[in-house]
């Protein structure tokens, strides 16, 4: 069982956003040919709320922390993208009071977004990031290799939601721009040391 901190959780936010920042035109590059090119700008954006939100805070808790987050997302990123991770952190917000455990905190969130996006494993979509990488986390074997091959999955595959289910067969040979972010997101996590 890996437990979460609120200083931790800041960490894993903090390095979320370093490379969303860092690499927000890559994010956009690989939207533009099979989403709306805004996928790196939006982030950004989400991004620079959610560091304006909780620097500097002293956060009760971890149901505090999340759910400002996730205002901050929602608010500020546009697309799929604000609802999607706005409601991943807006589900651990609800239980980050009882239950500090990151298996279940992530596997709370993974339910909400399939809940909100409709989208299920092979869809081409962050659910095919956060579905192994949550099965890992709750396994005790989270690891880059885990994450990487997870992101890379979503080449190879027709996109069956959003705006790049449009191109069909097209799709395929692009990585998908969400499943990278997320790869981002749980890059950074495991940057914490919190599996260490």
């Amino acid at each position: 069982m890996t437990k979460l901190t609120v200083t931790t959780a800041q960490q894993w936010l903090d390095g979320f956003a370093a490379a969303i920042a860092a690499h927000k035109d890559y994010l956009s590059e690989l939207d533009t040919p099979i989403g709306d090119g805004d996928h790196g700008s939006n982030m950004a954006r989400g991004l620079t709320a959610v560091q304006a939100a909780i620097d500097g805070q002293d956060f009760a808790g971890l149901k505090d922390l999340f759910k400002a987050v996730a205002m901050a997302l929602i608010s500020k990123v546009g697309g799929a993208s604000g609802p999607l991770y706005g409601t991943a952190f807006l589900e651990m917000a609800k239980l980050g009071d009882q239950d500090a455990d990151l298996g279940h905190l992530l596997d709370a969130a993974l339910a909400g977004i399939r809940k909100r996006g409709g989208a299920a494993p092979g869809d081409k979509t962050l659910v095919d990031v956060w579905t192994p990488v949550v099965e890992a986390v709750k396994a005790g074997s989270l690891t880059q290799t885990v994450v990487d091959d997870a992101v890379n999955s979503t080449k190879d595959m027709v996109a069956r939601k959003g705006r790049a289910s449009y191109l069909g067969e097209r799709s395929v040979g692009h990585l998908d721009p969400g499943s990278v972010s997320s790869g981002y997101l749980f890059t950074a996590l495991i940057a914490t040391g919190v599996f260490a």
